[in-house]
């Protein structure tokens, strides 16, 4: 064990769950291998306590990162808020210049709120769209955060979140009054979709929806959206969190024929430093101004300075361009490394946010051992790839030699049945566990 992994294991006695972000856990990966913290990043390397360093061909920052670590442009733009002041008893003026950037990208919207993280923009845009209708009940599929409004979902029927991206989530300590409140739907499904709003029409606040993750949305799908929001009068909040500035500049809903009165963007928005935007139509999003809505930190400089910097760099190097070649690279990198050795696997998502699964039943086993060995050969990885401005062809190249190699050698073990055998560790986690 290296320092890093020491560092985890002291951590799990003090902090619950061992780490802030579930995403971010050890054995969501590598149990008891994988190297938990870092000492510096840049570009897409990263180094462990050890000074061992990696090539991140995995979630560059859980998506936050789309230029890649340390980006000197955006470094840069922070250091000067540092050096004037990130925080006084006035506001910043950059949160007036984010605004009309995000406007300009998005001419159907008129007004924006911010805050400073994926969930809570959620939670803000949700007291919003109940504030501007009246009611109460949110219809939504996809993955939107840790808030109450959202895992209430799970007190009704315990499993409605399983395909929602994280299954056993548990609703422990959300009211259990908010049972009923928040009802899902399974995209592309669009029977399912008008029989929940045809029992429930009359009470919908909201739709919820990412505009895509693993698949494109169907036509019928995106019009019957479009259509039965307007007609119920509810309000459809797009949730570009993840999806957003990676197909395009600013949201994936704009190439997607989908209409919403608010989107919500975070993560890729501001290159890993905090800063979420909620942008909407003015006659809705008017109606913050009639709940309470109000954050100290909401007032900060860094966040805005570093997504004005950000999106500026996006539009000036056609990063986006660069995001979906290189996605598609890995894709079918991993297509040809999967043929040739002979392994089974099913690859999916969008190609700035692709993954891959074994076709096996042993399949967590499976991944775990291909981290493992991708590790040895000095790559962060795990089964999907984010892309970033920072992956050059060479990081591809080398990375997809590796994953070749690795497939070959994962194939032998597999005919002999010794995956397991093979492990340094336990198997990864599929979902959410306590840990004990």
């Amino acid at each position: 064990m290296g320092k890093s992994q020491e560092l985890y294991v002291e951590a799990k006695k003090i902090i619950p769950g061992g780490t802030q972000l579930l995403s971010k856990r050890p054995e969501m990966f590598l149990p008891d291998l994988w190297p938990a913290y870092y000492s510096k990043s840049s570009g897409c390397r990263v180094w462990d306590l050890d000074d061992k360093e990696y090539v991140d061909m995995s979630y560059m920052g859980i998506g936050t990162c789309i230029l890649g670590y340390a980006d000197e442009d955006v470094n840069n733009a922070v250091k000067d808020v540092v050096d004037s002041g990130n925080m006084t008893t006035l506001n910043a003026p950059e949160e007036v210049e984010l605004a009309k950037m995000l406007l300009e990208l998005h001419s159907w919207a008129g007004m924006v709120r911010y805050a400073r993280s994926g969930g809570e923009a959620m939670a803000l845009a949700l007291r919003v769209a109940r504030s501007h209708t009246g009611k109460d009940k949110v219809l939504f599929c996809g993955y939107h955060g840790w808030h109450d409004w959202y895992l209430s979902a799970n007190l009704s029927k315990e499993n409605s979140l399983d395909g929602h991206l994280l299954p056993g989530l548990s609703p422990r300590g959300v009211p259990r009054a908010l049972a009923g409140t928040a009802l899902t739907f399974s995209y592309n499904n669009v029977k399912e979709f008008c029989d929940i709003v045809e029992e429930n029409k009359q009470d919908i606040a909201a739709i919820v929806m990412e505009p895509l993750r693993n698949v494109y949305p169907e036509t019928e799908f995106v019009e019957t959206i479009n259509k039965v929001s307007r007609e119920i009068g509810a309000v459809l909040i797009i949730d570009e969190i993840t999806a957003g500035w990676r197909l395009n500049l600013g949201g994936a809903h704009l190439k997607l024929g989908l209409n919403p009165d608010i989107a919500v963007f975070a993560k890729g928005l501001s290159n890993g430093y905090p800063m979420a935007a909620v942008i909407g139509k003015g006659s809705v999003m008017s109606a913050a101004q009639e709940s309470f809505i109000s954050s100290t930190y909401w007032t900060e400089k860094i966040g805005p300075a570093a997504a004005i910097a950000t999106i500026k760099k996006m539009k000036e190097n056609n990063i986006c361009e660069h995001l979906v070649s290189v996605g598609k690279k890995v894709q079918e990198g991993w297509k040809r490394a999967a043929d040739i050795s002979g392994i089974s696997i099913k690859i999916g998502g969008i190609y700035p946010l692709g993954h891959f699964i074994f076709s096996c039943d042993n399949f967590l086993a499976c991944k775990t051992l291909f981290i493992q060995l991708m590790l040895d050969r000095g790559f962060l990885t795990s089964t999907a790839f984010y892309a970033s401005w920072a992956h050059k062809q060479e990081d591809v190249d080398n990375y997809l030699t590796a994953v070749e190699g690795v497939f070959t050698q994962m194939a032998e073990m597999i005919k002999e049945n010794s995956v397991e055998d093979n492990l340094k560790g336990p198997v990864c986690h599929g979902g959410f566990k306590r840990l004990t």
